[in-house]
């Protein structure tokens, strides 16, 4: 019976949704980007890299994934390269181990560092994610990472809907609420929108999944910034999420299922608009 009433309502929420999209675009658009952009960085900025090597190894990785530095290329010695950087040599060694560590290049006795192949870079590591997007990501690889969300999110929104706790249930509520209240225009929005999705990973009660939930944020939180640098106008996320958030308080794994579904196709219209010409 729950699944018959959430089916039916899609009609109805896309609708909402539509509709909304004129209260979201209400402020003005440069004040509006310019927030939403700054507070999303700032959101992402969960893993090491505020020293001096992290910054080096930011300026390497973004060369090595926008195409600077080819697979095969073997980058200058280290001398060179930490004089031509202006860095001293331990924080050059310690920038490649970054990037070793994330699969973007390897170190061999005598032949210097060299540049993996794309096969075995990280690409779900969140900095690998964001090197992508410092410059234009390929259209192959925008889509790509929507392939992946609607592989797996789907999934966890069923099994949430199956084995949420109600402590989850709320949070998840309170978070779409200061989504509600605040917009993606605000950092409280955005940090909520981030506790929605993260508590949803974890109300699936998959540990494997859970670990996903980094990567996953990543990429949602990239492909926003990509929708806002290119002038997409942005629909009003909150009708979508709320129909999740029903079917998973319905405990209606399959209402939850298209409901994500839903969600993913609607954001990816949206992101697709940046490649038309």
């Amino acid at each position: 019976m729950a699944g018959a009433v959430a089916a039916a309502n899609v009609t109805t929420v896309l609708a909402v949704a539509y509709r909304g999209a004129a209260l979201w675009t209400s402020a003005p658009a440069d004040c509006r980007m310019d927030e939403l952009i700054a507070g999303l960085t700032r959101l992402g900025r969960g893993s090491p890299m505020g020293r001096l090597h992290g910054s080096l190894a930011r300026k390497l990785g973004t060369d090595i994934v926008t195409g600077r530095y080819q697979p095969g290329d073997v980058l200058e010695n280290e001398i060179v390269n930490a004089e031509r950087l202006k860095v001293s040599r331990s924080a050059y060694r310690e920038a490649l181990r970054i990037l070793a560590a994330k699969g973007l290049v390897e170190s061999r006795p005598k032949s210097g560092t060299q540049v993996c192949a794309r096969s075995r870079w990280n690409l779900l590591d969140p900095d690998v994610l964001a090197w992508h997007f410092a410059a234009e990501p390929s259209k192959d690889f925008i889509y790509s990472l929507f392939e992946l969300r609607m592989i797996v999110e789907p999934g966890i929104a069923a099994l949430a809907a199956e084995r949420r706790t109600e402590e989850q249930l709320a949070r998840m509520t309170a978070a779409l609420d200061i989504m509600d209240r605040h917009t993606l225009a605000a950092e409280e929005g955005q940090a909520a929108d981030a506790d929605f999705h993260d508590t949803l990973l974890e109300a699936s009660s998959n540990p494997l999944i859970g670990s996903l939930a980094v990567s996953i944020g990543a990429a949602v939180r990239w492909s926003t910034i990509h929708k806002l640098r290119e002038g997409v106008v942005l629909r009003d996320p909150i009708p979508l999420h709320r129909y999740v958030l029903n079917a998973v308080a319905a405990r209606d794994a399959e209402a939850a299922r298209d409901a994500m579904r839903l969600l993913i196709t609607e954001a990816l219209r949206d992101t697709a608009q940046s490649f038309k010409a």
